[in-house]
């Protein structure tokens, strides 16, 4: 999958440039929490972010390619975000892994702006969902969100875990995916925060059924 500048209509060269898309990737995250997608305009967008209208376009398509890069940094920092965890926790089994990510999910539902909208791809018309018709795939045109994700992580457990690497396990880790993307959700419809008896079943879902693909 092409990383967030890739996406953009012109890479940004100049740290000027590069400061500009940020602060427009930001004002986007801060809009959706304050707006919703449905009222987000570029032109609000340009305006917070102090730069010229014609700015945003060199950069952007429209609406929808400045939600799409927004979604793509939100998942390379989740990974990121996992990824130091992982150094830092002293991790005895691979479950404790399965409660890592969940956490650090949830960590951002609560904590990154935009994230209860739009988290890795998919528009939610309000935290929880439902989800807005024809956004499945905004990471990438040919393929679901839920298979770009499982696949980044699947390079990610493979990198930790002696795990045996074929379809067996991407076909495993997209059900996970998807499953556990199932319950969150809920978890987020049932409470703002996030339900945490919710999130601890979901927590437990991803476990046992991964148990039996993982070693």
């Amino acid at each position: 999958m092409e990383n967030m500048t890739s996406t953009l209509r012109r890479r940004p060269a100049q740290r000027r440039s590069v400061e500009r898309v940020e602060r427009m990737l930001d004002e986007c995250a801060l809009l959706l929490d304050q707006v919703g997608y449905d009222a987000l305009t570029t032109k609000e967008v340009a305006r917070r972010a102090e730069v010229p209208i014609g700015t945003f376009y060199q950069f952007f398509p429209d609406k929808q390619g400045l939600v799409r890069a927004l979604a793509i940094r939100n998942l390379e920092a989740f990974l990121q975000r996992v990824t130091e965890r992982i150094a830092d926790a002293d991790l005895e089994h691979w479950t404790d892994l399965v409660d890592l990510a969940i956490d650090e999910f949830v960590a951002m539902k609560r904590t990154t702006p935009g994230f209860a909208v739009v988290d890795f791809g998919e528009v939610l018309s309000a935290p929880g969902g439902p989800a807005i018709e024809g956004t499945n795939r905004t990471l990438d045109a040919a393929l679901e969100n839920n298979v770009i994700v499982a696949d980044r992580l699947r390079t990610l457990t493979l990198d930790l875990l002696d795990a045996p690497a074929g379809r067996g396990l991407d076909r495993a880790l997209l059900v996970a995916v998807e499953a556990t993307d199932a319950v969150l959700k809920l978890a987020f419809r049932v409470h703002p925060d996030g339900d945490p008896e919710l999130i601890a079943e979901c927590k437990q879902l991803a476990r046992r059924y991964l148990a039996d693909h993982l070693p």
